[in-house]
């Protein structure tokens, strides 16, 4: 090996990057331990909130230190900060958080550019692009400009005055323009809109106090994902993510204004119920009166007998001269509104009043009781005043010490803040400040018009609430309303438990193949054990330095490859002992075996890279972890086997003339000499694996397969209790609730996953809230005594009870993931063909390796389909199962590349010969097969066994895949070779002879 001096360099300098990039990891981990140690000492466990203040005098402890200086190199300092950036970022799965995709709404982007135009053609194509985008992956502007060309049908343009060639638009769209012409100016509009919302959503997480948040744009769809490792106040995140911050002015009402109406509607609602109760008595059979069996009939008699159907809904009304005209119960505003909107109602509004909007308030803290304003609406419904006049916010305190957000407004805003405030100072009126539909206060103005542009927002805020409030301010509107299209939560506690089975599975799988490498390699075998280490401060230094993020699937492909860079060390060590068993001196032995192995290692670890980067393009989130740490796993392997072994070994063997064995005593013999005929047992094997088949896809055909919410959309909830429970009897509830519900024991028998359908086509928080409202109350009978709601949502660290995870997909980006996935497959099989044909020149290389592929994948998922309802663990297909399959590609690659490599090497030495050396050659890397095979089944096994329940399902799909591949690439990808290139061979001979 030449310039050796450069790569010992080199390897130093990469070990010494390596340790520093980590130093940071452990000095963080140091400063966090002592907070802890400190809360612990400051907070006693008698304390009521024990786990509450805990986590606040961390918190308080960590902020105090955070410009301190924590680590010294002599030649350079940091502070918290500074080694809190640097650290090895830990991902949702490790450290609790979320992780969402918000959908940012084209369709509220297009209604704005348009001007909330009211033309028919405008508004139909709008609603037939809702639909159309339920069962469509074309982005949504897409949808529109088609349905809106099938609405108008020529009739109209894009460029109409009452659409887009407004004033707005004027500069850029005139009414002269086609449609052709139009359409890329609203396409940049709408890309535009959308890089301005994912800057004001950058502005706000980098307020939140989040450490190592991330934020991406997801391709052009208006998709954008936010990850927030260790956040916890999950509610507070998710409103600050979807509050389109759109501020409004609005004069109010008083309550004795809106008094006679609400006298009229409850009256009216009065007489409408008492009608409905007498129609569902007539038509209900007597019987089931009598019996009442008849829900929906007693239900309605119900009805009837509330002569105050409105005022039953009230706790309190308003009193003379206020703003507020009701106070209602937070769990009873949506059949307060629904009444409120009923056509028969609205209609008793008297003339003067034909404009009211109704908004609810916002609730105190601890209290279910909400407030009900009537704003002063107008033709065009729009407020007194918009809050694009706001050019500062911050968090201040009222004259009464609470906390308050004051805002400075521009010199427009000014003017018409002191004309608005001058006009309720004479009409003794309040001003309502709404914030997204709701009124944060509604204050009168007693002292005269305001000068100067500075007003402030008061209310029942804590102190928190009122900094989210001015951050979001100040930070600016978001151009449309964003959805909360797929969300993943997880509690802390899990998150911890993830890092200790990751970190158990992680030295158990180490520890086995060290012992195994000197058990079956004697001395050599040290040196590839340490190599091994290496490699693994390497990949941990580089994923540091990289500022990529630790998952649990990450964790497990750094495992997987402590398994899988076993088998350049295998590969080489092999070929050593082949060359020494040639008679040659032990020098040359070495650089033949490792020059020899060179091309079988690069083969193999180049597809299973081709596969792991089809991964990360076509993964989400922690499969792209998955993906990364295995890229990462593979050039550091190749550079640890290849170099770093050979260094070691060459400088043991000459540095005192030493000699150094390649097996023990035991693995000596082992595999010596076989000359089985692998190429006679073809046709059972044919006869087996299409028995196989055939059984796989019949049972995905009937039975098909458990589909995660990944694919098929819904939420899913990890719920953890004291005691074991039945899911059965767990299920029965929660169907009378949800209307359907599946329940599975998920890993010990006190905890279930719940999933359900139930509302997953509405988006926004309010629906997330109702069901976890709706899951906390079904399953109060299962949870301890006086566990609160907020601790059951996130999982009661305390208690280890509650939600520990939960995850929501949309249908539509459900769909998305389907289908990359399929690609992701097709890609990958379709990219390893080229690869093989490109390097074995032969088109029945790359077909035998496909068939074996194929197969392997055919199995492993007739396996899922056959057994997912009898396993003990989760079977769901997911992202998870998808890296899975696309690692068991690589792996059975693996395998057939260098069982093919050895067939091509040894043809070219000796010709084909009937197959005699087919065989020869299968034997001859057969030891390599099984100790490969057999180094990367303990590792998976060792994850499947301590990695963590979520794990076990994935780690199922790769040992099923391990097994099977190992048998493919013997029994089926040879083969298929063979049988197809001998027709050409024999071809050939007979060409000869002739």
């Amino acid at each position: 090996m030449q310039n050796k001096g450069l790569i010992r360099l080199f390897a130093i300098l990469f070990g010494i990057v390596s340790i520093y990039q980590l130093s940071f990891t452990f000095v963080a981990n140091k400063v966090e331990s002592d907070a802890e140690n400190f809360a612990l000492n400051k907070i006693t466990e008698v304390e009521e909130d024990y786990v509450a203040k805990r986590e606040e005098a961390e918190a308080r402890y960590l902020d105090s230190i955070g410009n301190e200086e924590v680590y010294n190199l002599g030649i350079s300092s940091y502070t918290y900060e500074e080694v809190k950036e640097k650290e090895l970022n830990k991902g949702l799965d490790l450290k609790g958080g979320i992780n969402v995709i918000l959908q940012i709404s084209v369709k509220d982007i297009l209604r704005g550019l348009a001007n909330d135009s009211k033309d028919p053609v405008f508004n139909q194509a709008l609603a037939r692009a809702d639909e159309a985008a339920k069962n469509s992956q074309e982005d949504y502007l897409e949808l529109f400009f088609q349905e809106f060309e099938a609405v108008s049908n020529g009739s109209t343009k894009l460029a109409s005055p009452d659409i887009f060639a407004n004033k707005t638009l004027s500069e850029e769209i005139n009414f002269q323009m086609s449609d052709e012409q139009v359409q890329p100016i609203i396409r940049r509009k709408i890309d535009e809109s959308i890089i301005s919302a994912f800057e004001v959503l950058r502005k706000r997480i980098d307020k939140f106090g989040v450490t190592q948040p991330n934020i991406q744009r997801l391709g052009t769809s208006g998709r954008i994902l936010v990850e927030l490792p260790g956040a916890k106040d999950i509610e507070r995140v998710k409103k600050l993510l979807q509050s389109t911050a759109q501020l409004e002015f609005w004069e109010t009402y008083k309550a004795d204004q809106l008094t006679p109406f609400l006298v009229a509607a409850n009256n009216k609602l009065a007489d409408i119920t008492e009608a409905q109760g007498d129609q569902a008595e007539e038509e209900a059979p007597a019987s089931e009166i009598d019996s009442l069996l008849s829900d929906a009939a007693q239900d309605s008699l119900e009805i009837a007998n509330q002569r105050n159907p409105l005022f039953e809904l009230m706790v309190s009304g308003g009193f003379q001269g206020s703003p507020v005209i009701a106070s209602v119960a937070v769990k009873d505003t949506a059949q307060f509104r629904e009444y409120l909107n009923m056509p028969a109602v609205q209609q008793l509004l008297p003339a003067n009043l034909q404009y009211v909007e109704f908004a609810w308030g916002i609730p105190a803290k601890n209290s279910d009781v909400v407030e009900l304003y009537a704003l002063k609406g107008n033709r065009d419904d729009e407020p007194a005043m918009n809050g694009d006049v706001i050019t500062d916010a911050a968090q201040s305190f009222d004259m009464g010490g609470r906390p308050s957000v004051s805002m400075q407004m521009n010199t427009r805003g000014a003017k018409l803040w002191e004309d608005l405030t001058g006009k309720a100072f004479l009409e003794q009126g309040n001003i309502a400040i709404v914030l997204d539909n709701v009124v944060y206060s509604a204050p009168g103005v007693s002292q005269g018009p305001i000068s100067g542009g500075n007003s402030e927002i008061s209310g029942n805020f804590t102190l928190e609430e009122a900094d989210d409030l001015a951050n979001v301010l100040r930070a600016g509107k978001l151009p449309a309303s964003a959805d909360i299209i797929q969300s993943e939560v997880v509690g802390p506690s899990l998150g911890q438990e993830a890092i200790d089975s990751g970190i158990m599975s992680f030295l158990i799988a180490m520890v086995l193949v060290l012992i195994w490498m000197v058990f079956y390699y004697g001395k050599a075998g040290i040196y590839a054990d340490i190599a091994l280490v290496f490699n693994i401060l390497l990949i941990f230094g580089v994923l540091s330095g990289l500022g990529a993020v630790l998952t649990l699937p990450g964790i497990a492909g750094i495992v997987l490859t402590i398994g899988m860079s076993v088998d350049a060390n295998v590969l080489i060590f092999e070929r050593v002992r082949e060359e020494l068993e040639k008679g040659k001196g032990q020098i040359q032995s070495i650089q033949d075996g490792f020059s020899n192995a060179l091309s079988s290692i690069l083969d193999a670890n180049i597809t299973t890279g081709l596969t792991a980067i089809i991964l990360l393009l076509f993964g989400t989130g922690p499969i792209q972890g998955f993906a990364t740490t295995l890229l990462i796993g593979i050039a550091t392997s190749l550079f640890t086997a290849i170099f770093v072994t050979r260094l070691l070994i060459e400088w043991y063997v000459k540095s005192g003339k030493r000699s150094l064995d390649f097996s023990t005593g035991i693995t000596k013999n082992l595999f010596k000499n076989l000359s089985i005929d692998f190429l006679s047992k073809r046709k059972m094997a044919y006869i087996i694996s299409g028995a196989l088949l055939l059984i796989s896809l019949g049972s995905l055909f009937t039975k098909g397969l458990d589909g995660g919410v990944d694919f098929v959309g819904g939420r899913s909830y990890t719920v953890r209790f004291v005691d074991p429970v039945n899911p059965s009897e767990i299920a029965a509830d929660l169907n009378e609730a949800f209307g359907s519900a599946e329940v599975k024991t998920f890993g010990d028998a006190n905890q279930v996953k719940i999933t359900t359908k139930y509302k997953v086509d509405v988006e926004g928080a309010e629906v997330d809230t109702e069901i976890q409202n709706m899951l906390f109350t079904e399953l109060q009978e299962y949870l301890p005594d006086g566990i609160t709601y907020e601790e059951f949502i996130i999982g009661s660290e305390e208690a280890k009870v509650g939600i520990l995870q939960s995850i929501k997909v949309g249908p539509t980006i459900a769909d998305d993931i389907k289908k990359n996935a399929i690609w992701a497959i097709i890609g990958s099989l379709l990219v390893v063909f080229l690869y093989i044909l490109l390097r074995f020149r032969k088109w029945q290389f790359s077909l035998g390796a496909v068939a074996a592929v194929f197969h392997d994948i055919v199995i492993v998922l007739g396996i899922f389909s056959l057994t997912s309802k009898i396993m003990p663990f989760n079977m769901e297909i997911d992202q998870a199962f998808i890296a899975a399959i696309l690692t068991v590609i690589g792996y059975s690659l693996n395998d057939t590349v260098v069982v093919f490599d050895r067939i091509r090497e040894v043809i070219q030495e000796k010709g084909w010969r009937a197959g005699i050396n087919v065989n020869y050659a299968l034997n001859s890397t057969l030891s390599r097969t099984l100790n490969t095979s057999l180094t990367t089944l303990v590792v998976l096994l060792s994850i499947f066994i301590f990695g963590g329940e979520s794990l076990r399902g994935f780690m199922f799909a790769m040992i099923i895949g391990v097994i099977v591949g190992t048998y493919s690439s013997l029994f089926i990808a040879t083969p298929v070779m063979f049988d197809t290139l001998k027709e050409k061979g024999e071809k050939k001979k007979k060409a000869v002879e002739a």
